[in-house]
């Protein structure tokens, strides 16, 4: 989908990469000079600052490139994502945030987000269109329960993933999204993925973390692993970010594997507060536009299980080196069975073929019957024009 639309994305793209991480404020403009100004949000912050997500005053009203590329508004012509719950494990999500209001369940921790991380992914996945913005989620019928993957600063562990996950499934979430990308797992973190699979729960997280890890120097403090969790894990989608040009942002850790790519440079999304808009990037913003996908999937296609919905987005996804998301090929592409169903259609019954040893005689016996009404037929013309003959030469036949 990325290459038809590309030359509308290219007249809304925002100038935003992962080198932007550090920045305050970046353009959502094809242009960095040209366009509004929009706050950058972090996927975490300085504990030593106390600062947490300021209200953005500005509002784009253009349709975010990603939104474009995506095709979102053509997907959503199949299903809104109505009736299915998405779990996010992240900074939590603000339940009044824009486009969220009435449909966020957040408790405690969960309901407060200082970073803006966790409601910009909550944003991406569910938020509907609020009046002057032209940014939406994937999925705007879509329900969101908050979970903690993460302190208040933004800082993840594996335990507290772990628990996030444990209670999104718990809450009954369908889909569950991690923001998190952990250099290792543990038997908590492995023991809470294999009980969301247990419970046909779809697990969603990044390839790679958002930006690399520095040391005081600057330089990447040690080499990065070759995995991230729980990307990792069995069963689960991990995800990459690309940019407009459907290419991995350069100076962004690179995973060794992922399922899917999906835009993660320069998107626009909701914050905590406020109507205005902001940006992100990272491979979680990614795994973002996955999991509002995967949403899609479960709500247009019910009787699909959570493996079942991500093998339908791996194989619709755009050919590319990392198979590009394609929401809308996942949600109306027609795909091959691997073999039949056991199971008989109900809707078709057909008779049961009878036993070899019954064919036989009831053919010989239906054969036996033609012959005999030859035979008859044959003989009552014979008499016919016999008769016909004595009538006219007043002969008897013998």
């Amino acid at each position: 989908m990325l290459a038809p639309l590309l030359g509308a994305v290219l007249a809304v793209a925002p100038a935003v990469g992962a080198s932007a991480a550090g920045d305050a404020t970046a353009s959502p403009s094809a242009s960095a000079s040209a366009g509004p100004q929009l706050p950058l949000t972090p996927s975490s912050v300085d504990p030593e600052s106390g600062t947490c997500a300021k209200v953005s005053p500005t509002q784009v009203g253009a349709t975010p490139w990603a939104q474009l590329s995506l095709d979102v508004a053509q997907a959503n012509k199949y299903t809104r994502g109505d009736g299915v719950l998405v779990g996010v494990v992240d900074t939590g999500v603000a339940p009044q945030a824009a486009g969220l209001a009435g449909r966020v369940h957040a408790a405690g921790a969960a309901a407060q987000d200082c970073v803006g991380h966790g409601t910009f992914l909550a944003g991406v996945i569910a938020a509907s269109a609020v009046p002057g913005s032209g940014f939406a989620g994937v999925a705007p019928g879509a329900r969101v329960v908050a979970e903690r993957g993460t302190d208040q600063w933004g800082r993840p562990s594996a335990e507290l993933v772990a628990q996030g996950i444990e209670a999104a499934v718990a809450a009954g979430a369908k889909v569950v999204d991690v923001s998190a990308a952990l250099s290792a797992d543990t038997a908590p973190l492995r023991a809470a993925l294999e009980h969301a699979a247990a419970k046909d729960v779809l697990v969603v997280a990044p390839a790679a973390p958002d930006t690399a890890p520095e040391s005081s120097s600057g330089q990447s403090s040690e080499p990065p692993p070759a995995s991230y969790w729980p990307a990792a894990a069995d069963g689960v989608v991990s995800v990459l970010d690309v940019d407009i040009n459907g290419a991995h942002p350069d100076g962004v850790p690179q995973p060794v594997h992922a399922d899917l790519a999906a835009p993660g440079d320069g998107i626009t999304g909701i914050g905590p507060k406020g109507t205005g808009n902001y940006v992100a990037n990272g491979a979680s913003v990614a795994a973002a536009f996955v999991a509002g996908t995967a949403a899609l999937v479960r709500a247009h296609l019910p009787h699909l299980t959570a493996a079942q919905t991500a093998t339908r987005l791996e194989a619709t996804a755009a050919h590319a080196s990392v198979p590009l998301l394609d929401p809308s090929a996942a949600l109306s592409t027609v795909l091959p069975t691997a073999a039949p169903s056991a199971a008989p259609d109900p809707a078709l019954h057909l008779p049961e073929p009878a036993p070899t040893s019954r064919l036989v005689p009831r053919a010989w016996a239906l054969a036996g019957a033609c012959l005999l009404l030859g035979v008859l037929t044959a003989g009552a013309m014979t008499v016919a024009r016999l008769r016909t003959s004595r009538r006219r030469t007043g002969r008897n036949p013998a």
